[in-house]
């Protein structure tokens, strides 16, 4: 599976698991960015990021680990 940018609810599983002692909102946009192109399956352009979607990635983690 291919990941993109937009794929928040996706990342966020795979981040979880990458990162499971994390607090994603402790974690800064720049190093969010650069866990999420270090993701196996993720082939989106790096700079189609913005800060409006990786505060959805994050959100989208915060659910995945509170769940």
């Amino acid at each position: 599976m291919t990941l993109s940018w937009d794929d928040a609810e996706d990342i966020a599983e795979r981040l979880v698991a990458a990162h499971p002692d994390v607090d994603p909102l402790g974690v800064r946009f720049t190093d969010l960015r650069c866990w999420v192109l270090a993701l196996e399956g993720f082939s989106d352009d790096p700079m189609a990021s913005s800060e409006g979607k990786l505060e959805r990635i994050q959100m989208a983690w915060v659910e995945w680990r509170d769940s």
